[in-house]
């Protein structure tokens, strides 16, 4: 099995360019000078996520993503990442980008949150949204 895997839970969707995406993260993860032990990527609905949200984080709002840091070891990522397609749709359509790519931005932040980055303060924030910009512009699909 790879060491990314993607899934769905309470809606069907299929993630384009897999072994390319893959790569890109895994890439990305050495890149920060990380090693990748497991992630795994969940597409969901809102509802799914928003219980998600309401049971471990004690957050009553919807949101396009939450991670979970499984690592056990410094410098070794491993992860749970549940992702909103709905509303990575609904954000898609309000920043004018098409939702492949905003599922990619997606991805890579819940990636970035692994590799340390935080997104708190405006200037975390701004920090991780150059950092995700860095990243999507290294794709190579």
């Amino acid at each position: 099995m790879p060491a990314i895997t993607f899934h769905e839970e309470d809606i069907s969707y299929k993630l384009k360019n897999k072994t390319a995406v893959r790569k890109w993260i895994t890439d990305t993860i050495v890149a920060e000078g990380y090693k990748l032990s497991e992630l795994t990527y969940i597409f969901c609905t809102d509802e799914y996520l928003l219980q998600i949200n309401q049971q471990y984080l004690d957050h009553d709002t919807y949101t396009d993503i939450i991670t979970f840091d499984n690592s056990e070891e410094d410098g070794i990522i491993a992860g749970d990442i549940f992702i909103s397609i709905e509303r990575v749709k609904e954000n898609a359509a309000k920043f004018g980008v098409e939702t492949e790519h905003e599922l990619h931005r997606v991805i890579i932040h819940g990636t970035l949150h692994l590799l340390g980055y935080l997104d708190k303060s405006a200037t975390d924030k701004k920090k991780m949204t150059q950092k995700e910009d860095f990243y999507l512009d290294k794709r190579s699909f």
